[in-house]
Protein backbone atom coordinates (compact mmCIF):
# COMPACT_ATOMS: atom_id res chain seq x y z
CA UNK A 1 0.00 0.00 0.00
CA UNK A 2 3.03 2.46 0.87
CA UNK A 3 4.45 1.78 -2.17
CA UNK A 4 1.13 2.46 -4.07
CA UNK A 5 0.94 6.00 -3.01
CA UNK A 6 4.26 6.73 -3.13
CA UNK A 7 4.14 6.29 -7.11
CA UNK A 8 0.97 8.29 -7.27
CA UNK A 9 2.19 11.34 -5.42
CA UNK A 10 5.68 11.01 -7.30
CA UNK A 11 4.12 10.47 -10.97
CA UNK A 12 1.32 13.10 -9.78
CA UNK A 13 4.58 15.26 -8.77
CA UNK A 14 6.47 14.78 -12.20
CA UNK A 15 3.44 15.67 -14.12
CA UNK A 16 3.00 18.93 -12.29
CA UNK A 17 6.10 20.00 -12.81
CA UNK A 18 6.04 18.99 -16.68
CA UNK A 19 2.99 20.76 -17.29
CA UNK A 20 3.94 23.92 -15.14
CA UNK A 21 7.27 24.69 -17.42
CA UNK A 22 7.17 27.27 -19.63
CA UNK A 23 9.08 27.46 -22.57
CA UNK A 24 9.78 30.66 -24.11
CA UNK A 25 6.71 31.25 -26.51
CA UNK A 26 7.88 35.04 -27.34
CA UNK A 27 11.33 36.50 -27.40
CA UNK A 28 12.49 39.95 -27.76
CA UNK A 29 14.76 40.17 -30.35
CA UNK A 30 15.26 43.09 -33.46
CA UNK A 31 16.47 42.47 -36.26
CA UNK A 32 17.55 44.95 -39.25
CA UNK A 33 15.17 44.08 -42.42
CA UNK A 34 17.16 45.98 -45.34
CA UNK A 35 18.26 43.23 -47.60
CA UNK A 36 20.63 43.99 -50.63
CA UNK A 37 22.38 42.46 -53.54
CA UNK A 38 23.32 44.84 -56.11
CA UNK A 39 25.78 47.66 -55.74
CA UNK A 40 24.08 50.81 -56.34
CA UNK A 41 23.94 52.44 -52.91
CA UNK A 42 20.43 52.99 -52.23
CA UNK A 43 19.53 52.66 -49.02
CA UNK A 44 17.05 53.54 -46.27
CA UNK A 45 15.74 53.68 -43.51
CA UNK A 46 13.49 53.40 -41.28
CA UNK A 47 11.99 52.27 -37.30
CA UNK A 48 12.87 48.79 -35.99
CA UNK A 49 10.58 46.95 -33.75
CA UNK A 50 12.57 48.42 -30.83
CA UNK A 51 12.09 51.94 -31.74
CA UNK A 52 15.07 52.50 -32.51
CA UNK A 53 16.44 53.17 -36.37
CA UNK A 54 17.47 50.08 -37.84
CA UNK A 55 19.94 49.31 -41.04
CA UNK A 56 22.09 46.88 -42.09
CA UNK A 57 22.37 43.65 -43.98
CA UNK A 58 21.86 40.06 -43.72
CA UNK A 59 25.71 38.64 -43.91
CA UNK A 60 26.14 36.62 -47.11
CA UNK A 61 23.90 39.19 -48.85
CA UNK A 62 26.13 41.56 -50.24
CA UNK A 63 26.58 44.99 -49.14
CA UNK A 64 25.37 48.38 -50.46
CA UNK A 65 28.69 50.35 -52.53
CA UNK A 66 28.91 53.59 -54.13
CA UNK A 67 29.22 57.10 -52.78
CA UNK A 68 26.79 58.05 -50.65
CA UNK A 69 23.22 56.81 -49.98
CA UNK A 70 19.88 57.40 -51.92
CA UNK A 71 16.67 56.74 -51.02
CA UNK A 72 13.92 58.06 -48.71
CA UNK A 73 13.34 56.86 -44.69
CA UNK A 74 10.97 54.81 -44.85
CA UNK A 75 7.87 54.82 -43.23
CA UNK A 76 7.20 52.02 -40.03
CA UNK A 77 4.78 49.41 -41.35
CA UNK A 78 2.60 47.45 -39.42
CA UNK A 79 5.44 45.11 -38.20
CA UNK A 80 7.74 47.89 -37.45
CA UNK A 81 9.85 47.61 -40.67
CA UNK A 82 10.50 49.97 -43.23
CA UNK A 83 8.42 51.39 -45.56
CA UNK A 84 9.05 52.56 -49.27
CA UNK A 85 12.41 53.54 -50.09
CA UNK A 86 13.03 56.55 -53.01
CA UNK A 87 14.85 56.60 -56.56
CA UNK A 88 18.52 55.40 -56.30
CA UNK A 89 19.45 58.04 -59.28
CA UNK A 90 19.87 57.58 -62.87
CA UNK A 91 23.51 56.33 -63.02
CA UNK A 92 22.69 53.56 -60.85
CA UNK A 93 18.96 52.98 -62.03
CA UNK A 94 15.58 53.66 -60.50
CA UNK A 95 14.23 51.60 -57.38
CA UNK A 96 10.61 50.49 -58.05
CA UNK A 97 8.87 49.24 -54.75
CA UNK A 98 6.30 46.34 -55.13
CA UNK A 99 2.94 46.15 -53.28
CA UNK A 100 2.65 45.10 -49.79
CA UNK A 101 2.04 41.76 -49.38
CA UNK A 102 0.33 40.47 -46.15
CA UNK A 103 0.93 36.87 -45.07
CA UNK A 104 0.01 35.12 -41.54
CA UNK A 105 3.63 36.17 -40.28
CA UNK A 106 4.19 40.25 -41.15
CA UNK A 107 4.26 41.67 -44.29
CA UNK A 108 6.71 41.61 -47.26
CA UNK A 109 7.63 44.06 -49.68
CA UNK A 110 10.45 44.42 -52.32
CA UNK A 111 12.10 46.69 -54.19
CA UNK A 112 14.22 46.16 -57.30
CA UNK A 113 16.91 48.57 -59.14
CA UNK A 114 16.13 48.92 -62.83
CA UNK A 115 18.59 49.93 -65.11
CA UNK A 116 18.34 49.71 -68.85
CA UNK A 117 15.37 47.86 -69.15
CA UNK A 118 16.88 44.92 -66.49
CA UNK A 119 16.95 44.64 -62.86
CA UNK A 120 20.50 45.19 -61.48
CA UNK A 121 19.53 44.21 -57.74
CA UNK A 122 16.51 43.38 -55.51
CA UNK A 123 15.73 44.34 -51.81
CA UNK A 124 13.03 43.63 -49.35
CA UNK A 125 11.84 46.60 -47.93
CA UNK A 126 9.60 44.51 -45.06
CA UNK A 127 10.31 41.17 -43.93
CA UNK A 128 8.69 39.44 -41.03
CA UNK A 129 10.80 39.28 -37.94
CA UNK A 130 8.42 39.15 -35.03
CA UNK A 131 11.16 36.14 -33.82
CA UNK A 132 14.43 34.75 -33.72
CA UNK A 133 12.78 32.00 -35.98
CA UNK A 134 11.30 34.59 -38.67
CA UNK A 135 14.48 36.30 -38.72
CA UNK A 136 16.69 33.18 -39.25
CA UNK A 137 14.47 31.72 -41.90
CA UNK A 138 14.45 35.05 -43.78
CA UNK A 139 18.01 35.56 -43.39
CA UNK A 140 18.70 32.27 -45.44
CA UNK A 141 16.04 32.55 -47.63
CA UNK A 142 16.13 36.45 -49.23
CA UNK A 143 19.76 36.43 -50.18
CA UNK A 144 19.00 33.39 -51.95
CA UNK A 145 15.73 34.91 -53.51
CA UNK A 146 17.40 38.29 -54.52
CA UNK A 147 20.14 36.30 -56.32
CA UNK A 148 17.25 34.72 -58.53
CA UNK A 149 15.53 37.75 -59.08
CA UNK A 150 18.52 39.36 -60.81
CA UNK A 151 19.75 35.77 -62.38
CA UNK A 152 15.65 35.41 -64.03
CA UNK A 153 15.00 38.60 -64.55
CA UNK A 154 11.50 38.05 -63.84
CA UNK A 155 9.26 36.50 -61.10
CA UNK A 156 9.41 32.96 -62.87
CA UNK A 157 12.19 32.14 -59.89
CA UNK A 158 12.08 29.24 -57.39
CA UNK A 159 11.14 29.34 -54.04
CA UNK A 160 12.77 28.23 -51.42
CA UNK A 161 12.52 25.25 -49.44
CA UNK A 162 11.57 26.19 -45.58
CA UNK A 163 10.12 29.30 -46.26
CA UNK A 164 7.25 28.87 -48.62
CA UNK A 165 5.23 31.50 -47.09
CA UNK A 166 7.79 34.40 -47.31
CA UNK A 167 8.80 33.44 -50.65
CA UNK A 168 5.22 33.27 -52.06
CA UNK A 169 4.63 36.58 -50.79
CA UNK A 170 8.26 37.72 -52.06
CA UNK A 171 7.20 36.29 -55.53
CA UNK A 172 4.02 38.41 -55.51
CA UNK A 173 5.54 41.34 -54.79
CA UNK A 174 7.97 41.18 -57.13
CA UNK A 175 5.53 40.22 -59.54
CA UNK A 176 4.07 43.90 -58.56
CA UNK A 177 7.22 45.48 -59.35
CA UNK A 178 8.56 44.15 -62.21
CA UNK A 179 5.02 45.52 -63.77
CA UNK A 180 5.44 49.13 -62.34
CA UNK A 181 8.58 49.43 -63.53
CA UNK A 182 6.86 48.03 -67.26
CA UNK A 183 9.43 44.92 -67.66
Amino acid sequence: MRRIVLWALSTITTLVLLFSYHTSTSSTVSASTRVTTGSNGAGSNGTGSNGTASKGTVPGAGTPQGSGSSGSNGSTGSNGTSGAGGSAGSAAGTAVAGSVVPTRFGNVQVQITVANGKITSASVLQIPNRDRHDIQINNRAVPILNQEVVSAQSADIDMVSGATVTSVAYIQSLQSAIDQAHL
